[in-house]
């Protein structure tokens, strides 16, 4: 088996696609079971996020793993193949685990830094095991991710503004009110992930008065408690919106919150910030007077808060030694069934000696034919020791693969196919 990846992200698909891909939290193990289900997909983790939609998955070959993915994203989307194909990127073996790790780190995110990605992974990763669709493969692939992940915000700047997508939005939102957001009357729709974020980056910009509505009252009181705001009734949104200088969208409807006509014939300037997908904003709101919308596409164009060049290039430092490093423990375990092999047919022969030893020389007491066995079973193993560990080593380093097959060759095994159950998938491995 092999790694490959497909996705959209905002550098690849407009907000429009994306929502159209984007999965909802609760559909996606029934997608996972969908995938797995597929004849060349034998593991899979899916990543959906406001600004990306990922698979990650081992497959047996890579054009029928690539058409097995894409079946499954055109027919849960509804676009079509054809159309879908231009807004995929597709990332194999190497470059798949290369891709993996700068997500994790920040390095992909539209908001070169941010650290919600590294949630967004475990949280996928989560529902992955829980659905049973990640094997050993992903399991050490997202392991690895979340752990590169960790040493490149740990270890490095690259965060040190606590940049997310909020941070952005807040940054171009500011523009709009001269460059300052204290004092103004903010409003935010949904109490989810992405809304507890917003709140408590409203609260640090000086934000406030802070409202915040939720058509789950509960959580909006909880999380208005916990940041010193206001929770306000969902029913009474269109009042908390009159008084509102800037709002923030988060909710997780499939219907836009905001249309033309609940925002119509606004006297004071207000700004509106959509975080959500699918979009929580109707598309004529932006049409309006007195009303600013900043969107993901928006927000992509912009591209702001990035992180120093020395920092990125530091991160990008670790991306590539991590890289080097899991690749080479793959090449080295890669070559262990090879091994099992190779002491199973030592073991073989040491028996069919003792066999013979046996019937030739019937009066040899049970305590002396008990000392030649542990007398031959340790001269194998001896012999077998230096080389094996060694081999072990060779073939984590690149090239290594051939090792394991010298060995086959040169004893004449019969090693498994690397799609039993103890083996582990080679990368490089052509379709």
């Amino acid at each position: 088996m092999n790694l490959l990846s497909v996705g959209a992200s905002y550098k690849t698909a407009g907000v429009g696609t994306l929502e159209r891909l984007t999965i909802a939290a609760p559909d996606i193990p029934a997608l996972l079971r969908k995938l797995v289900a597929q004849p060349y997909v034998g593991e899979a983790v899916v990543l959906s996020t406001c600004n990306r939609v990922e698979v990650y998955a081992a497959v047996t070959g890579f054009h029928g793993g690539l058409g097995d993915i894409c079946n499954v994203l055109a027919e849960e989307s509804g676009i079509g193949a054809n159309e879908l194909a231009a807004h995929l990127y597709v990332h194999y073996d190497e470059a798949a685990v290369q891709h993996s790790f700068r997500v994790s780190s920040g390095l992909d995110s539209m908001v070169v830094g941010e650290s919600q990605i590294l949630g967004q992974l475990r949280d996928a990763y989560h529902v992955a095991t829980e659905s049973d669709a990640a094997g050993r493969l992903l399991h050490e692939l997202m392991q690895q991710t979340l752990r590169v992940g960790k040493r490149a915000h740990s270890e490095t700047g690259i965060d040190r503004a606590g940049q997310s997508v909020v941070t952005a939005a807040l940054d171009v939102a500011a523009d709009a009110f001269g460059g300052d957001l204290t004092g103004r009357k903010g409003l935010v729709i949904g109490a989810g992930a992405m809304g507890a974020l917003s709140v408590a980056t409203l609260t640090r910009s000086g934000v406030g008065p802070l409202r915040i509505t939720n058509r789950g009252a509960d959580r909006a009181a909880r999380l208005a408690e916990a940041y010193g705001a206001t929770a306000v009734s969902f029913d009474s949104l269109d009042e908390a919106l009159a008084d509102a200088d800037l709002v923030v969208c988060a909710t997780a409807s499939t219907v836009p919150v905001l249309t033309a006509e609940r925002l119509a014939g606004r006297s004071r300037p207000l700004v509106v910030l959509d975080l959500a997908m699918p979009r929580d904003v109707a598309p004529g709101v932006a049409e309006l007077p007195n009303v600013t919308v900043i969107d993901i596409d928006g927000l992509a164009a912009s591209r702001r808060a990035l992180p120093a060049a020395a920092e990125t290039a530091a991160v990008e430092q670790i991306v590539s030694s991590e890289v080097d490093h899991f690749l080479g423990w793959l090449r080295g375990t890669e070559i262990a069934p090879t091994v099992a092999a190779l002491r199973t047919r030592a073991e073989d022969v040491v028996t069919a000696e003792l066999r013979k030893l046996s019937s030739r020389r019937p009066e040899f007491t049970d305590e002396q034919r008990s000392d030649v066995a542990r007398t031959l079973h340790r001269v194998v193993q001896q012999l077998l020791h230096s080389p094996t560990v060694r081999v072990r080593q060779l073939a984590a380093e690149p090239g290594g693969d051939q090792y394991a097959a010298l060995l086959r060759e040169l004893f004449d095994l019969d090693v498994p196919h690397a799609t039993q159950a103890d083996a582990v998938p080679q990368i490089g491995g052509k379709a």
